[in-house]
């Protein structure tokens, strides 16, 4: 057999997951006490890792929101631990938690959670500043982020003089600036128009390297084109996992 027909008939490796980004072990939340009590949580486990783009689906009420901000440290959970970029988020304070959210992570809150009283150009550069960068420095990153979503010609419009999209968008550039480990988006194209929706995803996805991730909750079954594995949960469990890149070969 030729050497060129062996290496026809040879078939690739599949791919094997990046380093783990963030990792939950036995996560409960539960609000209230007494007969009072829910559990939002129950004993949830899950990874993420560097070189995939993950979906979290499910129902309403399921708990996805409230497991994406415990993983990003913006809640403690009742029970359970959470490693974020290899610290252990559950055994710090909330200063060191901040510290180690800013340094690794970006957030995309479904409400675009910007200042109201800054500029586009502000509200990311402002976050820059927060990871140490210089006045100089932060602007300069903050407009190229922002002329890569397509604001480039918003750079001075607050957010009250922006379309929800435009909005949408200014939130994924904050959270895209200075190039986080982990980007952890909630619902971000659940208010925009198709196009507008399959940009922001498309710009989710250049984000994928072998050292970075995003995770994403959804309820956009369009998105599943884009992901590498989509999680499903129910009950504030995690009901089942696929690999897409499985169900492609």
């Amino acid at each position: 057999m030729s050497a060129a027909t062996a290496t026809a008939r040879t078939v690739p490796p599949a791919p094997v997951p990046g380093r783990v980004l963030v990792r939950a072990l036995g996560v409960q939340k539960i609000y209230g006490q007494g007969p009072l009590a829910t559990t939002a949580l129950a004993e949830v486990a899950v990874e993420v890792r560097a070189g995939e783009l993950t979906l979290l689906m499910g129902p309403s009420g399921s708990g996805k929101t409230t497991l994406i901000s415990i993983l990003a440290g913006l809640m403690r959970p009742s029970a359970g631990s959470v490693e974020l970029c290899g610290a252990c988020i559950t055994d710090l304070d909330e200063a060191r938690v901040a510290a180690v959210r800013r340094r690794h992570l970006g957030f995309v809150f479904q409400t675009y959670n910007l200042f109201p009283a800054l500029t586009a150009l502000d509200n990311v550069a402002t976050v820059l500043r927060m990871k140490g960068l210089s006045a100089a420095r932060a602007a300069a990153q903050a407009r190229a982020t922002l002329g890569h979503v397509g604001l480039g010609d918003r750079l001075h419009h607050r957010p009250g003089e922006l379309s929800g999209g435009q909005k949408q968008r200014v939130a994924l550039a904050r959270a895209l600036a200075g190039d986080p480990a982990l980007v952890i988006g909630d619902e971000v194209t659940a208010a925009l128009d198709g196009a507008t929706g399959m940009r922001v995803i498309a710009i989710l996805r250049e984000h994928v390297r072998p050292d970075t991730g995003v995770l994403l909750v959804t309820h956009d079954h369009r998105l599943e084109v884009f992901a590498d594995r989509i999680l499903a949960m129910e009950d504030g469990r995690i009901v089942a996992e696929r690999r897409i890149a499985q169900e492609k070969t």
